[in-house]
């Protein structure tokens, strides 16, 4: 049976279990063996994120290949004028 973890990253960690200079890992604050980020927010980013041991479920979530619709909530510094709402209202096309 799969195991998941919904775990709600903060500011400065990077998604992901090897350590990097100056950065907090996933290594941190997950002291269990065995599981991999379903996807990845960058360091300066915070929200949820779905962890698991199942390498299948993992690379269902994660892989490109099967285009999985993901909705992310953003916040912006400053005041957007018209037409970078209108952008966003539209959605952002992500193409990694």
């Amino acid at each position: 049976m799969s195991r998941l973890i919904l775990f709600n990253k903060p500011y400065g960690v990077i998604c992901q279990f090897t350590p990097e200079a100056g950065y907090k890992s996933l290594k941190d604050f997950i002291p269990l063996p065995g599981f991999y980020a379903a996807g990845r927010l960058d360091a300066d980013s915070e929200g949820l994120v779905l962890l698991t041991d199942d390498g299948k479920l993992q690379n269902r979530i994660s892989n490109p290949e099967h285009k999985l619709p993901k909705t992310y909530w953003v916040q912006v510094e400053g005041l957007p004028d018209e037409v970078a709402l209108d952008k966003l209202r539209r959605g952002v096309i992500l193409r990694d």
